[in-house]
């Protein structure tokens, strides 16, 4: 397989993962909170379509698996920071009303 096709595949879903980060972190900046169903839905679709994408490139053997389940979980690792922030800011200006 063309090495440089596997690795534009694999650029793409990066860009797509940083892509569900930060449509995350502008949806709880300006829409809703964490537990809002609205976000969790947006949170789900994302994630599952990403993954659809991954389980995807991997079929065509443009994707290792492994280097695909490593993706996810680190969009899984950068999502969870994301909301572990909001959560601290949205205590401390808690405390401060």
């Amino acid at each position: 397989m063309n090495e440089e096709l596997r690795h534009q595949a694999y650029a793409q879903l990066e860009a797509d993962a940083d892509r569900i980060v930060r449509l995350i972190k502008v949806q709880m900046d300006n829409l809703t909170m964490p537990q809002c169903p609205v976000y969790e839905e947006v949170l789900d679709t994302q994630m599952y379509g990403l993954s659809k994408e991954v389980n995807f490139a991997v079929r065509l053997g443009l994707v290792d698996a492994e280097d695909g389940r490593e993706l996810l979980e680190k969009l899984e690792v950068e999502v969870s920071k994301v909301h572990d922030l909001y959560m601290q800011e949205e205590k401390l200006e808690s405390k401060e009303i």
